[in-house]
């Protein structure tokens, strides 16, 4: 209805004129839904592979992205092949990017695996197109043996395999 109201005031304006100021309103239209005790789950190969739940939720879409910011408390349990619950996740909030199926989670970001390996950070990136989770910032884990800290982290989401760029800590080698 706006576009009709700009478009019938703006009828002295050249034809290409007027496709430019459609054009503009078109690219800055903001579609957004909120939603409250928010829970999710995303499917993959027909299967559950993520659950996610937060207190307050807002989506926005326009023609360059799709993002979804979840306030929380934000929990997540990522799912193995099998349905068994493989990783769990806090973080204060967190955001989905739909365009890159990766999820963004921050503020005091606990992840537990089933295998008692914990990871604490305060970001951390889950992709589920490449199933690893990421950190350019200071991250601690701890294992039933060892604990490790550092700065740049790249591992999967059960943290059985990961590198830590810039590692501190101690490690009891067998």
């Amino acid at each position: 209805m706006i576009s009709l109201l700009i478009a019938g005031a703006c009828s002295d304006l050249s034809d290409y004129d007027s496709e430019q100021v459609q054009s503009t309103l078109n690219d800055s239209l903001i579609t957004s839904t909120e939603s409250w005790d928010v829970e999710m789950t995303l499917m993959q190969q027909e299967r559950a592979r993520i659950f996610i739940e937060g207190s307050y939720a807002i989506s926005y879409q326009t023609r360059e992205r799709a993002e979804t910011h979840i306030d929380g408390p934000v929990y997540v349990q990522l799912f193995d092949t099998t349905g068994s619950v493989e990783t769990e996740a806090w973080s204060n909030r967190a955001v989905y990017l739909e365009e890159k199926s990766e999820f963004e989670l921050y503020d005091s970001v606990r992840v537990l695996t089933n295998s008692d390996r914990e990871l604490y950070s305060d970001y951390l990136v889950w992709s589920q197109k490449t199933d690893r989770i990421t950190s350019p910032r200071f991250v601690t884990i701890i294992t039933p043996t060892d604990s490790i800290s550092g700065r740049g982290f790249d591992g999967l989401t059960d943290l059985s395999s990961y590198t830590i760029d810039e590692p501190r800590g101690r490690l009891i080698v067998d």
